[in-house]
């Protein structure tokens, strides 16, 4: 049924109705409001057969997790920034032991300086640690891919982490069909858990391994994931026809048999990417986006397949790998380089710390990469002028101070004069 609805209490909804036995709730800014809608539901009686558990920490919060889902019970828990950082020891014990939980990660920057506002900095940080990554476009795909979250984690016995852009999605009231307890049923069977901890039986988790058998324990997982893609897109057919929309998968294209230039991006952005597209096709452009949904595990062929008739691939991080650029590029880059006729890839920067991406600062973009390419990263919308003063006191001074505090004050300065300048020219 459609709703009015805030983002984060329609995943909770959601989420709910994929009869989790076991939350493991912590709040962290921009999730909070997930874990609380969940905690209503478990407190109303909506949610049964649950045990919401409140915990001292984010590596706590994981920590139950693990220990819940290798009793047995559907597990899961939320997340953001800082707070994923704090379970990192965790998140990888959880997908080195196989061990079936999903997590929401509410997408937000990573300090220092402290920013609570959308990024995908988080998420890039521990991409490498054996989840599976899914990002969602819309509020819609947010709460869907829960469902199907829930259904991937339990068919492989693996950890899978839904990426939602902060405040973005979280906090924003769109339409959204919630769907039925049957139809969620229907698509999610009952919880059979691969391992389980069984007095009766008793095993140990988490061994030590050494040389002789490390190799081979990384291999599996490597493996898992590996064959792990036509699966996704079983899951999100399947999803599609249950439930009368599309949801899932590894990537959706948009325009792009015939496009010159193809956009490569992640997570809401998409929604203003399509809309400049648009506009840019009515004007003569011949250009395409593709949206990918599964970042881990990373969808080569299916992107080599979507891309091989590009000239150009630009490619859009909302996070930074400061030693390389965007991590996304990265991979992008790497997929298709292997192809006959590889596309020249262009790699862009843009929203980070919650900095709007707008519709003129993508059209400039977009217009540069077909004109005028570049090499390295292209940081959108980056302030020069300040940059450049921040570099001046650095060379002047050895002690010139923390950069953060320094472009606060520089900004600080600007606005004060041009407030000024108008104040002037107004008398």
């Amino acid at each position: 049924m459609l709703e009015q609805i805030e983002g984060s209490k329609a995943m909770a909804r959601v989420i709910a109705l994929c009869r989790p036995q076991v939350i493991c709730a912590y709040p962290i800014t921009p999730q909070t409001h997930i874990v609380e809608g969940l905690g209503d539901l478990v407190r109303e009686g909506a949610l049964q057969n649950c045990e919401f558990i409140n915990v001292e920490s984010e590596f706590a919060a994981l920590s139950v997790a693990i220990g819940s889902s290798a009793a047995g019970a559907r597990s899961y828990t939320a997340t953001a920034s800082q707070g994923l950082l704090f379970m990192a020891e965790a998140v990888y014990n959880a997908a080195g032991l196989g061990l079936p939980i999903v997590m929401t990660l509410g997408n937000r920057a990573i300090g220092a300086p402290i920013n609570i506002w959308n990024d995908h900095s988080d998420a890039m940080a521990l991409r490498e640690s054996g989840w599976f990554q899914l990002f969602a476009e819309t509020n819609q795909e947010a709460a869907d891919l829960h469902v199907i979250a829930f259904r991937l984690a339990e068919e492989l016995s693996v950890p899978v982490m839904v990426c939602v852009d902060g405040f973005v999605l979280t906090h924003a009231m769109e339409r959204v069909d919630i769907p039925t307890q049957q139809q969620v049923d229907a698509y999610l069977p009952p919880y059979e858990p691969v391992q389980v901890l069984d007095p009766a039986d008793p095993i140990s988790i988490g061994a030590m391994v050494g040389p002789d058998a490390f190799t081979e324990v990384r291999y599996l997982q490597y493996y898992k994931q590996q064959t792990a893609f036509d699966l996704i897109e079983d899951l999100a057919a399947e999803f599609s026809e249950s439930f009368g929309r599309a949801s899932g998968g590894l990537l959706r294209d948009y325009h792009c048999g015939d496009a010159e230039l193809a956009v490569v991006a992640m997570g809401s952005v998409n929604g203003t990417i399509k809309d400049v597209i648009d506009e840019l096709r009515a004007e003569g452009m011949s250009i395409g986006l593709v949206t990918l949904v599964t970042f881990r595990p990373f969808p080569t062929r299916a992107l080599q397949q979507v891309l091989a008739g590009a000239k150009h691939v630009l490619v859009i991080d909302r996070s930074l790998d400061p030693g390389m650029g965007g991590p996304l590029a990265s991979n992008v880059d790497l997929a298709l380089r292997n192809l006959l006729s590889p596309p020249a890839i262009h790699s862009a920067i843009a929203g980070l710390g919650g900095r709007p991406i707008t519709k003129a600062s993508l059209h400039r973009l977009f217009m540069q990469a077909m004109e005028k390419p570049w090499e390295g990263p292209n940081f959108v919308d980056l302030n020069e002028k300040v940059v450049g003063r921040e570099l001046h006191r650095r060379a002047r001074a050895r002690r010139s101070g923390p950069a953060a505090e320094n472009v606060l004050k520089i900004l600080e300065t600007e606005r004060a004069a041009a407030f000024q300048a108008r104040i002037e020219t107004a008398e």
